[in-house]
């Protein structure tokens, strides 16, 4: 599937004979700057938690994907690589983009208007979350518990 300068692939796979649940994964790449995108990851995001039953907190889900989306957006000028992940122990959210540079925790204060509050969001409300380097920048995850997600 691809929308304007968004595209997105679903992956379904089987356990490896263990008898164990399938996993789900959906993964988009995301132009630099692209605010499009983020209402985009947001029903890809929905339309794979409906898919796989987990849909129980999907508006949770949906709000930090958007933000983790948005952060890379607009706080690189490199495009980034969103990939969600549904398995029996639950959800996980990744965005990696390829600047080095680290988010930044703060509180917002009144003059901000609607900026600073994202990873506040992320931190109150994911099961876990973090921040990993990788060969060429970072990416910022999310997790919601399986009976969460």
């Amino acid at each position: 599937m691809a929308i304007g300068a968004f595209s997105a692939e679903t992956a379904e796979e089987t356990a490896d004979g263990t008898g164990q649940a399938r996993t789900a994964q959906l993964r988009q790449r995301l132009e630099r700057a692209d605010l499009r995108a983020v209402p985009e990851a947001r029903r890809a995001l929905r339309h794979l938690l409906r898919q796989w039953g987990r849909s129980g907190r999907s508006d949770v889900a949906e709000l930090l994907t958007s933000e983790l989306v948005t952060n890379a957006l607009i706080h690189t000028d490199t495009d980034a690589i969103l990939t969600a992940t549904v398995s029996p122990r639950g959800l996980r959210v990744e965005v990696r983009d390829f600047v080095a540079r680290r988010p930044r925790l703060r509180m917002a204060n009144s003059d901000d208007g609607t900026h600073g509050r994202g990873l506040v969001l992320v931190q109150s409300l994911a099961d876990a979350w973090g921040v990993r380097a990788h060969g060429v920048g970072k990416a910022v995850w999310f997790e919601l518990d399986a009976g969460a997600a």
